[in-house]
């Protein structure tokens, strides 16, 4: 069962937390002394300490999921769900039940236990932890086989204010605009940095329209603009601030995942500039 990325960040009652780990994706199948071990493209792996473990577990059958990760030198197999055991399929168990059968196994170096996060402070304290971000399970679900919106990971993120330089028509649906062209400053010019198109609702689609069409101009105010789109694009004297949150900076120095945090009306924009 894989996530899907979402970039809401939420609690409630109906969802059930857990750590992301940045690593390499695992199943363990079992069956008898026979181990296989294999990555999420069904590539065979070759990690003797996991088979190991896996293999001293006092059951016939068992097929697990978790995450490999290798921290100061040390392997761990994050455990968060198992499939199969003794002869039963328990994907179609619920979440709390899976997880019951999963807490009965009596795990062992380097395997070990994804525990549950507290709900109401499970992202902010993965910001404060330096991880990669959470995962967001459905209470009473099902385990699938497939991309399911059942599983949410939300990643940390950086954050910084960036300065709207233009913006998109909005397609389909949409009201107001597509997307904001941002950037910042380095030194004298103004440096293109990526396209926001998400965090907005109806009203500020509309708000921030209205704003923007008293300050277009003809041309793109961008000095330094690899990558600047040029359809359905208008622009605007650089003006307005906001504050963006992103997952990293890309290796063409353009933002990664970005979504819109809120509007800043404290900054001058000549003050904002690569963090």
């Amino acid at each position: 069962m894989a996530a899907t990325l979402t970039q809401e960040r939420f609690t409630g009652p109906e969802w059930s937390f857990e750590r992301k780990f940045d690593g390499i994706r695992l199943l363990a199948y079992k069956k008898g002394k026979h181990i296989e071990l294999f990555s999420r493209n069904r590539l065979p792996q070759n990690l003797p300490a996991v088979s190991h473990a896996v293999r001293n577990l006092p059951h016939d059958q068992l097929i697990l999921d978790g995450e490999i990760t290798w921290g100061r030198g040390q392997l761990t197999y994050h455990v968060f769900d198992i499939m199969w055991i003794d002869g039963r399929e328990v994907m179609s168990f619920p979440l709390e039940a899976r997880r019951e059968l999963l807490g009965r196994l009596k795990l062992s170096p380097p395997l070990r236990r994804v525990t549950e996060l507290p709900n109401e402070s499970a992202f902010e304290s993965a910001q404060a932890a330096g991880w990669e971000g959470v995962i967001a399970k459905l209470r009473g679900s099902i385990y699938e086989q497939r991309r399911s919106r059942n599983w949410l990971k939300m990643k940390c993120e950086l954050a910084q204010e960036f300065v709207v330089g233009g913006f998109t028509d909005p397609q389909g649906k949409r009201v107001g605009l597509g997307a904001l062209l941002v950037g910042y400053y380095e030194g004298d010019d103004f440096v293109f940095a990526g396209k926001i198109g998400t965090g907005f609702n109806t009203q500020l689609l509309l708000d921030l329209r209205a704003q923007l069409d008293r300050i277009e101009i003809d041309r793109p105010p961008f000095t330094k603009a690899v990558g600047l789109p040029r359809l359905r694009a208008h622009w605007v004297n650089p003006q307005i601030v906001v504050q963006v949150g992103f997952i990293q900076w890309t290796n063409n120095n353009k933002l990664r995942h970005p979504r819109l945090l809120g509007v800043r009306h404290d900054k001058d924009p000549r003050e904002v500039v690569r963090e």
